[in-house]
């Protein structure tokens, strides 16, 4: 409809175009120093779209002040305290979206500001909500690359200020609450969110409390705070799917501005033509194929009590299926996929050099004794006689990979990860090697073959996952925030 307005007002409408063009603020896509891995497409030559969804916390501005409160933290850099990966599948039969808890601990990557700065990589754990401060977003998409493998073609932010806007042009999201909640405490912890039990239409400030409380929802942590992000977003989608809010041209141009005024996205997203793209593909989905969850979690010990890590094995689950395009609701795609093949063949295998090594250390654990070694093993017997074992390089890395520094090498690599089971979307060009080098991951710390899911391609059950057509789901208030 803001097409047919802009068509139909001729010049006037160019001039308005122009402007929501104006408002857009754009940034670089990623800040971080390695190449994203290419898409492998389906067999109708499809590829997912990934899109970062970020929240700033920034106080850079009166509006976002009056609403973040918490003046201590006034020209503070700011923190992405909202972090969601929307998975649009190739054949656009279904869409994922994974939240990232903000007190996630994470290793951090080498990051270059748009103005120079670099900021190295971590030497330890940081909060993953910190990665804003290192530069800007383009960090923060880093950062989701280092953990989870899975390429990110897009990253649209907001603040405060922003959702309100936006949050009002949308009109009233039904959201529900299983009893009276008033999320304000005695020490003035609190979103300020006060509403009654059952179903309540939030819209403005009221939508932006809803989706930042934290205190009065389950057990007080940002865990609950996701679920209530899911259900308002599920919501949200079956409200503008029923079309009412958008047969006004009045309402609609108020949300183009909104929204074109509220966020900040990479330079792929930078007019209003490829932001309606975007929706097109986004539209193709329906609601009943959308399915939220949040990346499986274990709490931290000692300095890092009351933070999250990566749950071993349920995480790398979540984001291999993500990165492989499985639905995160089970039901499969019509299409199948082929595996990419090497423009490039290999080698006979008893002349491709491999090295080896034991990446299987994770935050929660060393690595695995001898693993480099059985697995290099493994590929002499297969016939790669040229397999040695890299003892100085002990890194580690979530999932298995097989890397390789050129085009000629693809298909040599390809041959390594097929010998041993590894799928091939695991195997991946880099300059950080100068021949094929294998790094056993935390996700093949046991002996035998590697573990590839064979009729397990589900979702955790510890993702808590939330499916797009559920309307009865309803948040549980915690009985010491309650009226």
């Amino acid at each position: 409809m803001l097409a047919v307005l802009i068509l139909g007002t001729g010049a006037t409408g160019y001039l308005y175009y122009e402007h929501l063009n104006g408002n857009i603020k754009k940034e670089d896509l990623t800040l971080g120093d390695k190449q994203m891995a290419d898409h492998k497409a389906n067999a109708a030559g499809q590829t997912p779209i990934n899109i970062l969804l970020i929240g700033s916390d920034a106080r850079d501005s009166k509006a976002n002040q009056k609403l973040g409160g918490a003046k201590e933290t006034f020209g503070a850099p700011p923190l992405a305290d909202v972090q969601m990966l929307l998975h649009i599948s190739a054949d656009r039969s279904n869409l994922s979206v994974i939240s990232m808890p903000r007190d996630t601990m994470l290793k951090m990557p080498k990051c270059t500001a748009p103005d120079g700065k670099v900021f190295p990589a971590s030497q330890g754990d940081v909060q993953t909500n910190e990665s804003l401060g290192r530069g800007g977003p383009g960090c923060t998409v880093a950062t989701w690359y280092e953990l989870t493998g899975i390429r990110i073609d897009h990253f649209m932010m907001i603040d405060f200020a922003g959702v309100v806007s936006m949050a009002d042009a949308i009109g009233g999201v039904p959201v529900c609450v299983d009893a009276n909640i008033n999320s304000r405490g005695r020490d003035g912890k609190g979103s300020g969110l006060k509403l009654e039990k059952g179903t309540t239409s939030v819209k403005g400030e009221q939508a932006l409390q809803w989706l930042r409380t934290r205190y009065g929802f389950e057990d007080n942590t940002d865990l609950g705070r996701a679920k209530a992000q899911h259900m308002y977003m599920n919501s949200m989608v079956r409200e503008l799917r029923k079309g009412t809010k958008l047969t006004d041209p009045a309402k609609l141009m108020n949300l183009a501005e909104a929204a074109t005024d509220a966020l900040t996205v990479d330079k792929g997203l930078d007019t209003v033509k490829k932001l309606y793209d975007l929706a097109e593909e986004f539209k193709k989905v329906p609601t009943k194929r959308i399915t939220m969850s949040t990346m499986p979690n274990v709490y931290g010990t000692g300095v890092n009590n009351g933070r999250v890590y990566p749950k071993a094995g349920d995480a790398e689950q979540l984001f291999r299926m993500v990165r492989d395009d499985v639905p995160l609701d089970g039901k499969g795609s019509k299409r199948k996929k082929p595996v990419a093949e090497a423009k490039d063949p290999s080698a006979p295998v008893g002349e491709i050099a491999v090295a080896v090594r034991n990446a299987t250390a994770s935050d929660q654990q060393g690595p695995a004794s001898g693993r480099a070694r059985e697995v290099a093993d493994q590929l002499t017997e297969a016939g790669f006689a040229r397999t040695t074992v890299d003892a100085n390089n002990v890194t580690g890395v979530a999932r298995t990979t097989v890397l390789f520094p050129s085009a000629d090498l693809e298909g040599d690599a390809q041959a390594v990860a097929k010998a041993l089971g590894v799928p091939v979307s695991q195997v991946k060009r880099s300059t950080d090697v100068s021949g094929i080098s294998l790094a056993v991951g935390a996700d093949w710390r046991e002996d035998g073959a590697y573990p590839v899911s064979k009729g397990t391609e589900k979702t955790p059950e510890s993702a808590g996952a939330l499916n797009g057509d559920d309307d009865k789901a309803c948040m549980k208030v915690n009985p010491n925030y309650t009226w």
